[in-house]
């Protein structure tokens, strides 16, 4: 979530109520620290200053997350990029990049896309 939220290289506080609410709300986050996520957010960041960056994040992810939660980390990433209304190239990109680097099934993709964009449609 933090590295899509940076990915367009601006933070906005849409994205960051929204990872704070997943975090806050969300079953799957029942027993992290919250305090983790500074933390966390500091990792991203330095990840994403070098070269094979976002390579390393990706390692980190496989290694540290079931594949049976790939698919929930992709709706949370694409809950975060679709927060403030708009989806950036930055975000588009990650995105896409998240979809193959864990494998996910591009018809279950776009549905978890679907929903995701249904969600944060406004008025």
């Amino acid at each position: 979530m933090i590295a899509v939220s940076a990915s367009d290289e601006s933070i906005r506080t849409a994205e960051l109520v929204k990872i704070q609410s997943a975090v806050n709300n969300l079953p799957i986050f029942g027993e992290y620290d919250e305090a983790r996520i500074p933390d966390m957010s500091a990792l991203v960041f330095d990840l994403f200053e070098q070269e094979d960056g976002l390579d390393a994040l990706f390692g980190l992810i496989r290694d540290n997350l079931p594949e049976r939660l790939f698919e929930t980390a992709y709706a949370l990433a694409c809950d975060v990029a679709a927060a403030d209304g708009t989806l950036r190239e930055g975000e588009l990109r990650l995105l896409e990049e998240i979809r193959y680097e864990l494998d996910l099934d591009r018809l279950h993709a776009a549905a978890i896309e679907r929903g995701s964009r249904a969600r944060h449609l406004r008025m």
